[in-house]
């Protein structure tokens, strides 16, 4: 046993060592050559790959002519987490007003109250009731039978009739003062069933709504009865009434019944859908086409993924969308609409010193001397060496990094303890700068600058969709900015260094550190002042000190200075 036990521990540090060697090898392999990649290689570096982009840039914006593929998303709820078409009609405010039952296609019924006024040969100002024979009496005229006419019917019917006792001299006016309140029965699938009060030309959402709703679990949206003495006088699709406005509308009489029947096959529908929902589907359009009809896709959907149950067992399909309006379907499946088709185009912008139009479709393998060759230029007024260019991933990555090393900084700094409670007192006032100085480099958006031009030469890269090219004018200005008293635009001068222009420009700022002086270049290249010799369209950029005695914490900090320097060329004051 013991014996086994050693060669297994012999073993195990025989792996370790290889793993070390291993490692040992490579690392001397990629440090074996130390020095400056050539320009062309360090801007492929610095690009990210295409699986980086694919990863990243998944988001369109057409205000910056930036367009990519969309990634499938799994399906992250369950079906039964999707609301169903139509769960929010009741949220408004169906039952918050009732019908008055006096437009013109009110018809009339017993119990209605009319209005009768008659002046000139004999004078009539009376309420008179609709009886329960349908008519309304008048005296010297005798009944007029007004059940089932329009409201807009009423007045030449009565008039008519007054007329032909009194046939000269006599002006007649009638209205429908009021009608008779019904109670009906709403029942089946709502959520409080039972009878409630309303008038006969109320709509049906306001008894449904009187109810509850529908039950959004197993409630219909599509089968929905009006019945009256044991037969349907009217059937309701509430979808025609959510996409099309249309809607039944039955006189309501007392003792009339709503039944909303159970529900029917559902299909659950998400990703590039204006909303995402589980949509009720009738048994005899269980197809792709119905579905289609109902859900409303994004312009750039191309593909469907299809998931569900049979009697075979689980399927799953991935199907093109113009095939999917022939697909069957089951209750239970699971729908996911994506873009997925990857353009063989990229959108490129030009900004600057050019002629021409400011965005290119490019082949997805288009190289930057391409578009380059093809692009005009004032000859004497643009600075060909100067070209750089901003790239959305590298935007991103800018920022990621800058809020790692925030992180670490509010980590490592604001965590630690003191010793003393002078010690304490100190770290409270800088744990108070460092707060301050966190919240406001977080808020920083990084530029994506990505340099391109290294000993007069620009690297030639493959571009990227979203790529925004710079193309500077020549500049007879230089500007100084960060922490000196006036910052300023001044006119270059050749032979005069960066402390010149910053004496030029008031000198330092008491918050200034006269060591961190950075020249940032018309390319987006940074670097110190004391290692460039100035040229016209530079920056010069005064950081400013780290008002601590921390080795440590000023070390972090100005790193972080340097990172906001070179991600957007700003100097926050500490």
């Amino acid at each position: 046993m013991t014996n086994r036990l050693n060669i297994l521990v012999k073993q195990s540090c025989l792996l370790a060592l290889l793993a070390i060697s291993a490692t040992s090898a490579q690392a001397q392999l990629i440090g074996a050559d130390a020095g400056e990649l050539p320009a062309e290689q360090q801007s492929r570096f610095n690009a990210p790959s295409a699986a980086d982009q694919a990863a990243t840039n998944t988001n369109t914006s057409w205000q910056t002519g930036r367009y990519g593929p969309l990634q499938p998303q799994p399906f992250a709820m369950p079906a039964d987490a999707f609301p169903s078409f139509g769960s929010h009609l009741f949220s408004g405010g169906f039952r918050g007003v009732r019908a008055d039952g006096l437009n013109p296609d009110y018809v009339i019924a017993p119990g209605d109250q009319v209005t009768l006024r008659v002046w000139g040969a004999v004078e009539i100002d009376r309420v008179l009731p609709v009886d329960a024979q349908g008519n309304i009496f008048i005296p010297a005229v005798g009944p007029i039978k007004v059940q089932g006419l329009k409201h807009s019917q009423l007045d030449s019917t009565v008039r008519s009739a007054v007329s032909s006792v009194y046939s000269s001299n006599v002006q007649v006016y009638t209205n429908l003062q009021g009608v008779q309140p019904v109670s009906v029965f709403v029942t089946g699938y709502v959520q409080n069933p039972g009878r409630f009060a309303g008038t006969p030309n109320d709509s049906l959402l306001y008894f449904l709504d009187q109810a509850g709703g529908i039950d959004d679990a197993v409630g219909s949206y599509r089968k929905v009865r009006v019945m009256r003495n044991g037969a349907t006088i009217a059937s309701a699709d509430l979808y025609d009434f959510l996409i099309d406005g249309t809607l039944p509308r039955p006189q309501f009489r007392d003792g009339d019944t709503i039944v909303v029947e159970e529900r029917g096959p559902t299909v659950t529908v998400e990703g590039d859908v204006a909303r995402p929902y589980r949509y009720e589907l009738m048994p005899n359009a269980m197809t792709g086409q119905a579905l289609l009809e109902l859900a409303r896709l994004k312009s750039n959907v191309t593909h469907v993924l299809l998931r569900g149950a049979r009697t075979s067992g689980p399927v799953s399909s991935y199907i093109d969308v113009a095939d999917f309006s022939l697909q069957s379907l089951q209750s239970g499946d699971q729908v996911l609409f994506s873009s997925d088709l990857r353009d063989d185009t990229i959108v490129v912008q030009l900004e600057g010193s050019y002629y021409g139009p400011s965005r290119f479709a490019l082949p997805r393998d288009a190289q930057l001397h391409e578009l380059l060759d093809a692009v005009a230029v004032p000859e004497e007024m643009t600075d060909v060496n100067s070209i750089s260019l901003k790239r959305v991933s590298v935007a991103e990555r800018q920022k990621q990094a800058l809020e790692d090393s925030l992180a670490r900084l509010e980590t490592t700094y604001l965590g630690a303890s003191s010793a003393t409670t002078e010690e304490a007192e100190i770290r409270v006032r800088e744990a108070e700068l460092i707060s301050s100085f966190i919240e406001r480099a977080s808020q920083v958006e990084p530029n994506g600058r990505l340099v391109l031009a290294h000993n007069g030469r620009i690297s030639n890269i493959r571009l990227q969709d979203g790529d925004v090219i710079t193309i500077p004018e020549k500049s007879d200005s230089l500007l100084v900015s960060g922490e000196v008293l006036v910052p300023q635009s001044v006119v270059f001068t050749p032979g005069r260094k960066a402390i010149d222009y910053i004496e030029g420009a008031g000198g330092f700022t008491q918050h200034a550190d006269d060591e961190r002086i950075l020249v940032v270049r018309q390319n987006g290249e940074v670097r110190e002042a004391a290692d460039v010799t100035l040229r016209a369209g530079d920056e010069i950029l005064v950081l400013p000190a780290v008002p601590t005695k921390n080795l440590q914490l000023a070390t972090s900090i100005s790193q972080i200075l340097y990172q906001l320097a070179v991600a957007a060329k700003v100097a926050i004051d500490l």
